[in-house]
């Protein structure tokens, strides 16, 4: 028979785990940072069927362990007397761990918008199925940025592929910059079958530039296309190329005296 009072001990210990438990069950879950618009511009210009509306922007993640999925920009351009001549919803593709997403857009208004505003619906969160390490960039040469007589600018250049699998398709932004770094404009084309060794080459022109503006810089940034992380994963799970991949042409060692020549002689008095 039990004592009364070690009976009642362990009821009070059972109670104390049983709360213990409960409490870690209810702790809150992690808490994620929205994503941040880092800069946008537009700008408007007048064309043969109206005013065309030329948009950039930058979206940031810090959030390291996930991506922020199916956002949704949504731009509005209203008149002198704030009627909307433009709203659209341009559908942005996913935002990879701590990184940021560069996106650029266009539409047409009959009449002449006179302010436009770039908002954007908040993302569904993901985990990462690799480390952020995983998820490498594309990298981009041989950039060119030409102006034309138009105004525009022709943006030329090569993209890499990184991963072992072939990327479907690609997503080029090239972001225009005065020599402060202020955003000037920006412009997108896509790049399909990219294969690792074989970079294909983008062209893209921007337009709808300020009227006198001196663009200094060009950022150029590739990523994959859709709004869901699925298409990066899948490149990143299938692993990266290897830095090395030239052959040693020299014949190897017959000796390994890597451990030899690290000995210490014995030092005699």
């Amino acid at each position: 028979m039990i004592p009364c009072s070690r009976t009642v001990s362990l009821l009070a210990l059972g109670a104390i785990c049983l709360a213990g438990c409960s409490s870690e069950d209810q702790k809150p879950q992690q808490q994620l940072k929205p994503l941040a618009l880092k800069e946008q511009v537009s700008n408007i210009v007048k064309s043969g069927s109206g005013y065309a509306v030329n948009w950039a922007g930058v979206l940031t993640n810090s959030n390291p362990w996930h991506f922020g999925e199916h956002v949704v920009a949504t731009v509005v351009a209203r008149d002198a007397g704030g009627a909307e001549v433009v709203r659209m919803d341009q559908p942005l593709d996913a935002v990879p761990p701590g990184g940021s997403l560069a996106f650029t857009g266009q539409a047409t208004a009959t009449a002449k918008p006179a302010k436009v505003t770039i908002d954007y619906r908040q993302a569904q969160w993901r985990p990462a199925a690799r480390i952020a390490s995983a998820f490498k960039q594309f990298p981009v040469s041989r950039v060119q940025t030409l102006p034309q007589k138009d105004g525009t600018y022709l943006i030329t250049g090569y993209v890499s592929n990184p991963y072992q699998l072939a990327a479907s398709s690609l997503v080029v932004n090239a972001l225009l910059r005065d020599s402060s770094g202020k955003l000037l404009g920006g412009g997108s084309t896509f790049v399909d079958d990219v294969k690792a060794g074989n970079p294909p080459r983008f062209i893209l022109t921007v337009e709808g530039l300020p009227q006198g503006a001196k663009v200094a810089r060009t950022e150029v940034t590739a990523r994959t296309w859709g709004s869901t992380a699925r298409p990066f994963e899948d490149l990143a799970l299938g692993g990266a190329v290897p830095v090395h991949t030239v052959k040693p042409t020299t014949e190897p060692f017959a000796v390994d005296r890597g451990s030899q020549a690290m000995q210490i002689p014995d030092h005699k008095q």
